[in-house]
């Protein structure tokens, strides 16, 4: 790489970057180069070239010369607070200048005296392309070593000595270097876009080299975990190189990730082990609602046999609701599947009075007498607290029988006493006192969402994406697959999309302001996954890390979810949104499609008026 050198655009004191009073100068984050303190009023060209970036607020410059030297200068520390006031510019973004060429003029002692410091930095910004970069002016020089050039110049040495290998090798490669190498790894997993590892030492990460990889998009810790953002597609790839030679197996340790969480964070992702698996089977049932109602809202006619079909199709997963969650929670909490599955139908016997039918009047509970308290006993068709607590309990009482019973009758012994004594349980204590908290829940969330002018809406709207950065999401599963049913739709759904894509949308307003090409290309390979109800790369590798543009995105899905509760808009389904959405709103299209469009502008507009990439 071929060494620098550049004429101080400023007259002044030239100073070292590691002195300036503003950490993303001095750790060298913006590049390589030197700083002018106590400069005179005057910015001249540095070499011949074209001014790339010249800022509204006029604090700030960007050049290229003809040889592709990029350059910021900078004047002032914080000054863009100034928005102008003690500036004149001398020139334009797009003009070709001649080195020595006037290029701003400004009142350093105003400047001053309304609080700033005027040290200026002159940065090479793409400072990892070149080896030494030296600064002169008036028998003054500055240097700045390629190998000791911060920590941009590190991880640029690191990516030029695995170019020779193929990109998920050199990004796994990288990733386990920055990450204080394998042996501080305690385990791997990856998901649909992020890379998730725990790590014995976080101190050992080094975050802003692993954030400097190109093909990473962004890392964060969560839940526990520390997550990479690689992408769709990438991050299988990068996984597979990442895990060679290990034993790690691509299955979450639990216990260890479970240990490390806050008691809200461990509910959270308890409820998102419980309902996730079952997840796909009410996308599914959800699927065919919608195609059978925009069917009907066209005007097609079908046979009595045909809907008896569709509705064997969209009816049977919720009325054995209570078996799916029964199973996926002994199987989450160790039990045995099927003994979860067999209690779970228990709860929805035939010779238990059919819950639906309670509710419309044509049958009524089975009054059991219990040391004197009358208990009603019914079925619970669509029902989920008590099939979540009695999978629980019937978990940890056949590990505790196991522990108890010989190994010769355990076999027939442990099954047996763990469906009679959960049985009995179930239907006599755990699901009259479940069933009852269930139905308070569901009338408290109900009501709020029906409160008038889209209010509840614009709460959740506002709120869920920011939930997402906590992880504790999941706890939204289980009221929607009450809420799905008890009523066959799902209100939370369109408030989530409109919440989903204002991400994106903001994600997008950054891109269009955002005059680095490469950061451009990278932002949008991010927004990408936002479309495809998949925000953690937008939230993590863009919006959160720049603050405004995350909270104009949740002004967004504020206004987004408001109209949708506004609209009483609902899917009839859950797990899939923005785009792949569409199928669960077959029959309210355009309502749909009206909350997602104001849910993206409201945040690129908010973003692209009052967001300046030169604040970062």
């Amino acid at each position: 790489m071929r060494d620098i050198r550049l004429t101080s655009p400023l007259e002044g004191e030239l100073i070292p970057l590691s002195a300036v009073k503003d950490m993303v100068f001095s750790t060298g984050a913006m590049g390589r180069g030197a700083a002018v303190r106590n400069p005179q009023g005057k910015v001249v060209a540095p070499f011949d070239g074209e001014i790339t970036v010249f800022f509204e607020t006029k604090h700030a410059i960007g050049l290229k010369s003809a040889d592709g030297v990029e350059v910021l200068i900078h004047v002032g520390m914080d000054t863009v607070k100034l928005k102008g006031e003690h500036f004149t510019a001398q020139a334009a973004q797009g003009d070709k200048v001649k080195k020595g060429q006037v290029l701003l003029t400004f009142d350093p002692a105003a400047i001053r005296e309304a609080g700033y410091d005027t040290t200026t930095p002159v940065v090479v910004t793409n400072a990892a392309e070149f080896g030494d970069i030296t600064v002169e002016y008036g028998g003054q020089s500055i240097t700045s070593k390629a190998a000791a050039g911060g920590a941009a110049a590190a991880a640029d040495a690191e990516d030029h000595s695995f170019d020779d290998l193929p990109d998920e090798q050199r990004v796994a490669k990288l990733i386990e270097k920055y990450v204080g190498g394998m042996e501080n790894v305690r385990n791997a997993e990856h998901c649909a876009t992020r890379l998730r590892l725990i790590v014995n030492d976080k101190s050992k990460i080094d975050e802003k080299a692993i954030e400097n990889i190109d093909g990473v998009k962004g890392q964060f810790f969560a839940a526990a975990q520390y997550q990479i953002i690689l992408g769709t597609g990438f991050v299988d790839k990068v996984y597979a190189e990442f895990v060679k030679g290990t034993n790690f197996s691509g299955v979450s340790n639990k216990e260890e990730a479970y240990a490390q969480m806050s008691l809200v964070q461990k509910i959270s992702r308890t409820l998102g082990d419980v309902f996730v698996p079952i997840i796909p089977v009410l996308v599914a049932t959800g699927l065919f609602m919608g195609l059978r109602g925009a069917a009907q809202s066209l005007g097609l006619e079908f046979s009595e046999n045909v809907l008896r079909m569709s509705r064997i199709l969209t009816d049977t997963a919720f009325a054995f609701l209570p078996a799916l969650v029964c199973w996926s929670t002994t199987k989450r909490f160790g039990g045995t599947p099927v003994i979860g599955i067999v209690l779970g139908l228990m709860l929805v016997s035939p010779e238990l009075p059919n819950a639906y039918a309670i509710a419309g009047g044509t049958a009524q509970p089975i009054p059991m007498d219990i040391l004197g308290i009358e208990v009603p006993v019914v079925g619970y068709q669509g029902s989920v607290l008590p099939a979540l607590v009695l999978g629980i309990f019937a978990a940890k009482l056949q590990k505790k029988l196991k522990t108890i019973v010989p190994d010769v009758i355990d076999l027939i012994a442990t099954p047996f006493l763990t469906l009679f004594i959960s049985m009995l349980l179930g239907l006599l204590i755990v699901g009259p006192i479940m069933h009852t908290l269930e139905l308070a829940i569901f009338g408290a969330v109900s009501a709020f969402l029906q409160l008038p002018f889209g209010i509840g809406g614009f709460v959740v709207g506002g709120l869920q994406q920011a939930i997402v950065v906590f992880g504790v999401h999941h706890v939204f599963n289980a009221l929607e697959v009450q809420l799905l049913a008890s009523t066959g739709v799902d209100p939370f759904n369109a408030i989530i999309t409109g919440a989903i894509i204002a991400q994106g949308g903001a994600a997008a307003a950054v891109a269009a302001r955002t005059q680095n090409k490469k950061k451009r290309a990278l932002y949008i390979s991010s927004i990408v996954p936002a479309f495809l109800g998949i925000t953690e790369p937008v939230i993590f590798g863009i919006n959160l890390r720049l603050m405004k543009p995350f909270l104009y995105a949740l002004v967004g899905g504020a206004c987004a979810g408001g109209l949708a509760s506004f609209l009483h808009l609902a899917g009839t389904g859950m797990g899939i949104t923005v785009l792949p959405g569409t199928l669960l709103y077959l029959d309210h299209l355009g309502a749909y499609i009206l909350v997602n469009v104001v849910g993206f502008a409201v945040a690129f507009a908010l973003t692209y008026l009052f967001f300046r990439p030169e604040e970062d």
